[in-house]
C-alpha cells in the first residue's frame, strides 16, 4: 500500500487560528449572558404583573357600585382578599383602589402599583409605577 504525504493545507488549525475562535465565543458569552439573564427576570416578574391584573375588575365593580375609588380595599365591596402569593408575588394588596404587587427576593422584592383614575367618560384609567419601571421589569 502507498501512502502519500500530507499536504500543508491538509494538517488542521493552527494554534492562532483556535485562539481566534476562543476569543470570538469569549466575546459572544459576555454579550449574552447578561442579555438573558435580563429576560428571564422579566418573564418572572411578568408572574407579578398577571397577579396585580386580576385586582383590577373588583376595582372597576366596586367603582361602579360606590362611585368613587375610596373605600375600594381588599376584602370590602367585591374586591377579592384572596391570597395572591405563589410563584415569584409575595403579595397583592389593595387600597383606595391602588393595587400594589410585591415580587419575591429572587426577584430583588420590586413592586408593580397601578393607581386608578376617572377619565371625563367616568371609565378608569390604570396608571403602572413602582420599583419595577426603573429596574426595566415592567
Amino acid at each position: 500500500m502507498i501512502t502519500l504525504p500530507m499536504k500543508k493545507s491538509q494538517q488542521g488549525f493552527t494554534l492562532i487560528e483556535l485562539m481566534i475562535v476562543v476569543a470570538i465565543i469569549g466575546i459572544l458569552a459576555a454579550v449574552a449572558i447578561p442579555a438573558y439573564s435580563s429576560y428571564t427576570k422579566k418573564a418572572k416578574f411578568s408572574e407579578v404583573i398577571l397577579a396585580a391584573e386580576g385586582r383590577k375588575a373588583g376595582v372597576e365593580t366596586c367603582y361602579r357600585a360606590l362611585e368613587t375609588i375610596t373605600g375600594c380595599t381588599d376584602a370590602s365591596n367585591g374586591i377579592s382578599s384572596a391570597p395572591a402569593a405563589s410563584g415569584y408575588v409575595t403579595s397583592v394588596a389593595t387600597s383606595n383602589g391602588v393595587i400594589t404587587a410585591t415580587a419575591t427576593a429572587s426577584l430583588d422584592s420590586k413592586t408593580y402599583i397601578m393607581t386608578p383614575a376617572a377619565n371625563a367618560n367616568n371609565q378608569l384609567i390604570w396608571t403602572p409605577s413602582g420599583t419595577c419601571s426603573a429596574a426595566g421589569l415592567c
